[in-house]
């Protein structure tokens, strides 16, 4: 009897004893080829060699001073990367660091609620977001969320949050509308939402740059982000990316919101920020931001035990130089446009694949019931975790979701393979996910 609350309380889960490149190893020998990193996580693999190393240097050295009256070289140095590095505009921007997404999420919420008291924006307290989104488990992160089967059993706690339609092609673009049309009505819907509220009471807009969990690596239309940005400027809202899951390389880029020739004005990150070896996130804001707190009280009105935790930054900046000095953007392209192709191949004409979508090494398939009607499955039939159970069974991981469609129907499973993935690996992927979406369509 495990005395641990895991996730399912009835499964027996296999025991993980040992990692070893992209595969994950059980007590028992079998080994799992890990094509999703937990959940977007382990970018770098199960074993980086460095990463252990500055690691273990950093514990030797000093794990914990309290952040209320310290500051450490690892953090000042993590957050010196990460503001060097940032899309252009964020300027000389400033980190806080934190244990999870979800935790990234809440503090970004009071940071911008605190911008605009600071600025004397006193009735500045609504927040819009997307659905289907996101945006972890704690209460405020849920409430911005847009994923309505993950918000329903908590909705009676959760903060009044607006929510848009966030930018997905396959079910929401008009037959013979245009790129730059599909893109510019989904944005519009913003700018309505903020004029309908009230300008002067909206504090700030939630998207993720790719969604991620809620919608399968759905990548916005080219323009939606930069009109996203007019709006916002235009009103006086802050956006505030999402980035936990779609950040730190896993798209090609290290922020994903420079492919969309933007920046936000406060960024969330964790997942690949520490790649699993440390649990780690941060929250990142531009330049203007901080200005206004300076000129007001001067104090960040947040503050967790673990913030700036050593180990953790220590761990995440030896993360970051890795992928700087294996250039593992580059890898993140070229296996990125490998897994697509092999994916197009092996599901473009099948008959329970409505969509295939991603961007770098983030791509997932959406499945259906009937693909001329886009038709999803019933959601109690769990096909997407019905694939899952059957691509561990031989041997491989993968994350499967639901509620794309409709935040309950919709299921699609996703991709997310390491930076470090061999071509042969990538190829090994999508031929162990093709085996098991058939074997779970031809068991009905």
């Amino acid at each position: 009897m495990s005395h641990v609350l895991h996730r399912n309380l009835r499964a027996t889960q296999p025991v993980i004893v040992s990692g070893e490149g992209n595969f994950l190893i059980d007590d028992k020998g079998k080994r799992y080829l890990d094509a999703c990193g937990g959940a977007a996580v382990s970018s770098l693999g199960h074993d980086n060699a460095a990463v252990r190393k500055a690691i273990a240097a950093q514990l030797d050295q000093l794990a914990f001073a309290h952040t209320g009256l310290f500051t450490n070289p690892p953090a000042e140095a993590l957050a010196d990367y990460l503001i060097a590095h940032a899309p252009e505009g964020t300027g000389e921007g400033r980190v806080m660091y934190l244990g999870s997404g979800s935790e990234a999420m809440e503090a970004a919420l009071k940071l911008a609620r605190q911008y605009h008291l600071e600025r004397g924006d006193t009735a500045r307290a609504r927040i819009i977001a997307r659905k289907p989104s996101y945006h972890g488990n704690t209460l405020g992160a849920l409430a911005v969320g847009g994923h309505a089967g993950r918000r329903a059993p908590f909705a009676p706690m959760l903060m009044d949050v607006e929510h848009i339609d966030a930018a997905y092609a396959y079910r929401l673009q008009h037959e013979g509308e245009s790129e730059a049309d599909f893109a510019q009505r989904l944005a519009d819907q913003l700018e309505t939402r903020i004029v309908e509220l009230g300008p002067e009471t909206v504090a700030a807009f939630v998207a993720e740059p790719v969604v991620g969990a809620s919608l399968g690596s759905q990548a916005a239309p080219e323009g939606y982000f930069k009109r996203v940005r007019e709006i916002c400027d235009r009103h006086g809202v802050l956006l505030i990316a999402d980035e936990v899951m779609c950040g730190m390389g896993r798209t090609g880029s290290l922020f994903a919101l420079e492919q969309e020739g933007i920046c936000a004005d406060i960024t969330t990150m964790a997942k690949g920020l520490g790649a699993g070896y440390q649990p780690i996130a941060a929250v990142m804001a531009r330049e203007s931001v901080i200005e206004a707190i300076m000129a007001g009280s001067g104090n960040l009105w947040n503050g967790h035990t673990y913030m700036s935790h050593a180990v953790a930054t220590a761990g995440a900046l030896a993360v970051l130089q890795e992928v700087e000095r294996r250039d593992l953007l580059g890898a993140v392209r070229a296996r990125g446009a490998q897994l697509e192709a092999a994916l197009r191949e092996r599901f473009g004409q099948h008959a329970h694949v409505g969509d295939i979508r991603g961007r770098g090494l983030f791509w997932s398939i959406e499945l259906v019931a009937e693909r001329d009607g886009k038709l999803p499955f019933d959601v109690k039939r769990n096909i997407a975790g019905k694939v899952q159970r059957a691509a561990m069974e031989a041997g491989m991981i993968c994350y499967p979701s639901q509620g794309c469609a409709d935040g309950t129907a919709g299921d699609h499973v996703l991709l997310a393979p390491a930076f470090t993935s061999l071509p042969e690996e990538i190829d090994q992927i999508v031929q162990m996910l093709g085996e098991a979406v058939d074997k779970v369509i031809a068991e009905g």
